[in-house]
């Protein structure tokens, strides 16, 4: 999973990526600090894995890993080239889904590129850019298909879906609040759209707001408002805690969260909601070799599954050996949950559910 990190300059998109990923990206206080995308690889945090490594002591624990990418500020007029906006927006049709930092706080100490705080504003800033790149992308993509059509009628189909979608852009509505078939859906999928990754509003507050509720910060409540017309997520966060958090041992992490009245960090709730959005799911193996996690998307079935960890699996898949996570942990061993007979065997329909502890059977 590769999650985009993009906003306005200044609004704590790096100071939110140092955070999430420890990887020391500079954050600075003027515009553009961010050049070339700061990269970092995140461990998905899964206290599954921990248990699971208690019982079977196996020589590694590999977690399941997110891709976060820093992905410079952009500004009014960026599918324009404004801000080297073009290089910044290319850079987010790579991504699986956006994380769209808006700043929610006053400091007069750190400038704002519209030297105004409104979120709201901010929010339709980056929005419309997505829109005219998105626009711009179709307008080529709509001339090819017209010369390609002549020779092929299959193309028709495709001229249609681009004249559907650009009538929804040009009405500020963006690709991914469309419904489409199966086979629309490929089609689009080919056309990177900006507007059609889905999208969490990370709401950046101050310090000082930590614990209150958001209908007690307009701002906060101005773009939950405004994401919910947008069908889009909303994640309340302090990019500046996160970054102190981030800095602390486990105990000290754990106290401090008490000590804030936050149940668990930003990471952790990032990562939800990232997981929702996208409709995934975590399955696991375990064994004295290794523990650890996968990420597949809901409603895979178990030969799929069983491709993930090598297409020999698939290939040759013959049966899914399944213990539920709960189930596993609560008899304490596989061998107990064996002899209760609550290992179930299922076939290649069996739709994998989170927490399915499996061994898959093969032969190739």
């Amino acid at each position: 999973m590769k999650l985009g990190i993009i906003g306005l300059p200044n609004v704590g998109k790096s100071t939110l990526f140092n955070a999430i990923t420890k990887a020391g990206a500079e954050a600075a206080n003027y515009p553009f600090c961010t050049i070339e995308p700061n990269v970092g690889m995140v461990s998905v945090p899964d206290e599954r894995l921990d248990k699971l490594t208690e019982m079977y002591h196996p020589e590694k624990t590999t977690p399941t890993v997110i891709e976060f990418v820093d992905i410079a500020g952009l500004v009014h007029g960026a599918s324009r080239g404004e801000g080297l906006g073009n290089k910044f927006l290319s850079q987010i049709r790579e991504v699986d889904a956006i994380v769209h930092v808006v700043r929610c706080f006053e400091d007069e100490n750190i400038v704002h590129v519209e030297d105004s705080i409104d979120p709201v504003r901010d929010m339709e800033t980056i929005n419309l850019e997505l829109i005219f790149s998105d626009l711009e992308s179709l307008e080529k993509r709509m001339d090819r298909a017209r010369k390609l059509q002549k020779a092929d009628k299959k193309y028709q189909v495709e001229l249609d879906l681009m004249e559907r979608i650009k009538e929804s852009l040009e009405k500020g509505i963006p690709s991914r609040n469309l419904s489409f078939t199966e086979e629309e859906s490929h089609l689009v999928d080919q056309m990177f759209l900006l507007t059609s990754r889905p999208v969490i509003y990370a709401a950046n507050i101050a310090e000082e707001d930590i614990g209150k509720r958001p209908e007690d910060l307009p701002m906060v409540k101005a773009v939950m408002d405004q994401a919910e017309k947008e069908n889009a997520e909303v994640l309340i966060i302090c990019a500046k805690i996160e970054e102190e958090i981030a800095q602390l041992e486990p105990d000290e992490k754990n106290a401090f969260l008490q000590e804030l009245g936050i149940p668990e960090s930003g990471l952790d709730r990032l990562v939800k909601h990232c997981y929702h959005l996208l409709g995934l799911i975590s399955f696991l193996t375990a064994g004295p070799k290794e523990v650890r996690a996968w990420t597949i998307q809901n409603g895979t079935k178990a030969p799929q599954a069983a491709g993930k960890i090598h297409s020999d699996f698939e290939k040759g898949f013959i049966r899914a050996e399944i213990v539920p996570y709960d189930t596993l942990i609560h008899l304490g061993s596989y061998q107990a949950a064996r002899e209760n007979g609550l290992v179930r065997s299922e076939g290649k329909d069996y739709i994998m559910k989170d927490g399915d502890v499996v061994l898959f059977r093969f032969n190739v």
